[in-house]
Order: C-alpha cells, then sequence, then structure tokens
C-alpha cells in the first residue's frame, strides 16, 4: 500500500507531504451548478474527490435562499482495495450536507435512500432556506459501513452559507481563510519517515490523557498539506473559517501567544439567537470531529511568530492517542496567493425566534429522550440497538416544538454526538450547567459521563427519516447510529 502522499494539481508542488515548507492554499470555490466526482486517484494512492480535473475538493458557496445544485458521479472502482469498518469497502457513496437545516428526503440531505455505487450518478438539489443561520458547514459522504474510510481519504468539503457580516460588521475586509483539518495516515509508513513526520509536527512519545494504547497512528493536515504557514501581517486581523474534517481526530486549539475571537461555532454565529451577544474571546476551542470554529486571529507582534496547535486531549482509557502536535506555523513571509476578503453581503439578517421562557423550563424538567451510548467487543450501540439500514426509527418527533434531550456516554471513551438537519443548545455536562451554553450540531459527550440539550425540532423544513450517531465515524460504522422520524 503507498503510503506516502503526492498530490498533482495546478496548487500543489510534487513532494512527500511532511516535507512541504509552502504556503497554505485556499481551496477552490465553486458558486453554481457543478460537477464533483468520487475516483480513485493514483497520485495519492487512494480514492478522492475531483473537481475540475484537479483532487482538492471546492468550498460551496451559497446565500441565504439559494440552492446547492451538484451532479455526484462515482467512478469509484467496482473493485477496492481499501478494507473499511467489518469488510473490503464496496465503493458505495453518497453525500450528507452537515449542519443544514434542509429535508432529509431525495434529492436534498438523504443519506438513506441516495446511494451511488460505481459507475452511477445522483443529482442533488439542497434548498437552503432564506432565514438559514450564515456560516461555515461541509459537506462529506456518508455510506453506512464505509464512511471513516471516505473521510479518511479526504472525500470532504467546506459550505459556507453567505451573511454572517450582518451579525458582525467588523469583519468585512478582513483576509478571509477556510481551514480544512484532515488526517494523513502513518501507521503503515516506513519507520524512519513515520518518525520524521513525527518530528516536524512536533509529537513526543509522552503519553497523552487516560487512553492505554498511545500509538501515534494519525497526524493532522491543513488544507492537503502537514505543517504549512499560514501568512498573517504583525497585528493584522483575519477571519478564520476551520472545519475538523477528521473521521476520529480532536483538535483542541491553541494559537500560541494569541487568542480565538469567537464569531460562530458550527455554522451558528453566536448574534443568531441574542442579537446583542458579542464575539467571545478563548485561549483554546474544542473541536470534536465534525466541529466548526469560525474566529478573529490577529498576527504575532513584529518579527515573532506564532504556531497553529492542538493540545493533547484525552480520549479515555479505551480511546485513541490524540497527541498535541502542530498544525502550521503563523506569521511571514506575506501571501503571494489572491486575496479573498470578506465583503458586504447585503443579505437578510435574520434570527431564531425560540424563546428563551420555554428553553429555561425544558432545562429544569426531566428529559423528553435520552441517548445511551455503549460498545463492547462486537460493536457499538444506541439504546441497546446496532444500527441497521433496515431499522425502524428509534424515536419519532412531531416537528414544530423543542425538546429536552440527555446523551449518556456508558463506554471509556469519549463519542462526539451529532443529529442531522437541527443545531441544539448544549447547556449542561455532567449535570453541571455550562457558563457559555452554545448552539451546536456536533458535541462531545465525556467518557462515563453526559450531556444535556434541548433539541430545536421548530423548522418545517426537516420532515422526513433522518439520523443521530457518533461522529466517530469509524463508531458509527460499527453501529453507533439509530433513525429519528420527524413527523
Amino acid at each position: 500500500m503507498k503510503v506516502v502522499a503526492f498530490i498533482v494539481s495546478a496548487f500543489w508542488i510534487v513532494m512527500p507531504l511532511w516535507a512541504q515548507p509552502q504556503v497554505v492554499v485556499d481551496p477552490p470555490e465553486v458558486r453554481g451548478p457543478f460537477t464533483l466526482v468520487a475516483t480513485y486517484d493514483p497520485a495519492v494512492g487512494h480514492n478522492a474527490f475531483a473537481y475540475n480535473g484537479i483532487s482538492v475538493p471546492p468550498v460551496i458557496r451559497v446565500m441565504p435562499g439559494g440552492v446547492i445544485k451538484l451532479h455526484y458521479v462515482n467512478n469509484l472502482p467496482i473493485q477496492s482495495e481499501e478494507m473499511c469498518a467489518t469488510s473490503r469497502c464496496t465503493n458505495m457513496t453518497n453525500l450528507h450536507f452537515h449542519g443544514l437545516h434542509v429535508s432529509p428526503q431525495s434529492p436534498q440531505d438523504d443519506v438513506l435512500t441516495m446511494m451511488a455505487m460505481p459507475g452511477e450518478a445522483l443529482d442533488y438539489k439542497v434548498e437552503v432556506p432564506l432565514y438559514a443561520a450564515p456560516g461555515l458547514y461541509w459537506y462529506h459522504t456518508h455510506p453506512h459501513g464505509e464512511s471513516a474510510r471516505q473521510d479518511l481519504d479526504g472525500m470532504s468539503g467546506a459550505i459556507i452559507v453567505e451573511g454572517i457580516d450582518q451579525y458582525y460588521p467588523q469583519i468585512r475586509n478582513m483576509r478571509e481563510r477556510v481551514l480544512i483539518l484532515r488526517d494523513q495516515d502513518i501507521e503503515h509508513s516506513e519507520a524512519g519517515l513515520r518518525e520524521r513526520m513525527l518530528r516536524r509536527v512536533g509529537v513526543t512519545s509522552s503519553p497523552c490523557g487516560t487512553a492505554t494504547e498511545q500509538k501515534r497512528e494519525r497526524i493532522f493536515t491543513l488544507n492537503g498539506a502537514i505543517r504549512p504557514r499560514i501568512p498573517i501581517d504583525s497585528g493584522e486581523r483575519q477571519f478564520w473559517r476551520i472545519v475538523n474534517a477528521s473521521p476520529d481526530l480532536y483538535a483542541d486549539l491553541q494559537l500560541s501567544g494569541g487568542q480565538f475571537e469567537i464569531v460562530a461555532l458550527d455554522g451558528m454565529p453566536l448574534a443568531y439567537h441574542d442579537p446583542k451577544r458579542s464575539t467571545r474571546k478563548v485561549d483554546h476551542v474544542l473541536l470534536p470531529p465534525a466541529g466548526r470554529l469560525e474566529a478573529i486571529v490577529v498576527g504575532p507582534p513584529s518579527g515573532g511568530e506564532a504556531t497553529l496547535s492542538t493540545r493533547c486531549v484525552d480520549t479515555g482509557p479505551d480511546g485513541d492517542a490524540n497527541p498535541a502536535m502542530v498544525i502550521a506555523d503563523v506569521g511571514a513571509p506575506g501571501d503571494h496567493s489572491p486575496i479573498r476578503t470578506v465583503v458586504d453581503s447585503g443579505g437578510p439578517l435574520a434570527h431564531d425566534k425560540v424563546g428563551n421562557t420555554l428553553v429555561h423550563e425544558l432545562e429544569a424538567s426531566k428529559p423528553d429522550f435520552t441517548v445511551t451510548f455503549t460498545e463492547d467487543k462486537n460493536g457499538f450501540y444506541i439504546n441497546g440497538k446496532k444500527f441497521s439500514m433496515q431499522d425502524e426509527p428509534l424515536v419519532r418527533v412531531r416537528v414544530g416544538g423543542l425538546q429536552h434531550w440527555r446523551i449518556v456516554n456508558s463506554t471509556r471513551e469519549v463519542h462526539p454526538f451529532h443529529i442531522h438537519q437541527v443545531h441544539f443548545l448544549a447547556y449542561a455536562e455532567n449535570g453541571v450547567g455550562s457558563d457559555s451554553p452554545e448552539w451546536l450540531d456536533t458535541v462531545n459527550v465525556p467518557y462515563s459521563g453526559s450531556v444535556d440539550l434541548i433539541m430545536d425540532f421548530t423548522d418545517p423544513l426537516i420532515r422526513g427519516m433522518s439520523l443521530f450517531h457518533c461522529h466517530v465515524l469509524s463508531h458509527e460504522d460499527k453501529g453507533m447510529m439509530a433513525k429519528i422520524q420527524f413527523e
């Protein structure tokens, strides 16, 4: 198996990723109908997304009230050389539009009945509502049993719903960067090369957390490169939009000597539910797999440099090692690529109409539904059941209201909870109220612990059969997923 990745495109130099002393490169963008191809790319040695002849997935940009039109072609090999969660991959594939409040029915965000085998194609027409929260979302494949493998192969990309400047005008004319965290699998690399890559990103042999196994099998890449440089002038303010597109790595992001001024999390501007809410400054931000951060950052002092890193994340005694590492260098030299700035979108200013009184009443009430994560040597379960495509819905919800859900993690490793079609207010962990409750679509559930959520089921667009699951995708592939019927 080829393990040293090479990318051939207009954007990348042909050399080992670990050795690239390069400036981070913006992904291409698309604003109208386009074709995306799932294909085997011999240059990288695995499956990939191809757009306009290069293996760099585009950023989809859409206005509230707009439509994402996408022709998705499965050009993957009929016979796969890759292993998936429980058997050899079949190379079936589809797309999930993660975080968007859109219909779960075909031809929109339907991951249950829309599926393309090699040689087939799917046509998506995803209608983004006019009141959509503007921010960072993403798309990735979602074939049950093969999601983790395809996500590890980089079959994902960012979605930006325009208009976030309407909530925070100060970001207008700032340099915008779309930064996508993915994995480089180094488990089977030649020993010398593996150690050189680990040294490049600063991973040491020191234990991280309580995991009994400390195997260092993955390192983060940023827009396809290992430890690139993010150019930023001294004192310059930039607007960074970061998605953790890893199938299983957590990113506890930290900017040395600086802070993140949070504008939005999981595509949800902080002011969407509270028009008077300002940005929030923090020293670090935990992004579980699938989590997103949109934040203002400031360049280091004159002559100085900084690093964008992830801190060690304790994934639990039965979890996988999630060590600290450097993701990118930050600072000079200058950026000679075309500069993308946030412009005045002129779009509508939408606000959520969920009433605070009802939210507070629900927070004090008993849960309407409890989700319990368990696992054993045979698989992963929700409420004692391992997922099957033939399952009836585990729960039915009447659209039009809010519910209090409790997510209980009865395992010895962390699990990020995600539900399709909606956001929720994460307001308590292990029974203790949060100092800063946030609206999210993916939340970390601590091992041997719980989180309490206010689920927003008010949008009539979401009617249909949908899903919730653990977003460590190998866990989802092995059963930690369930259906929900929105009625």
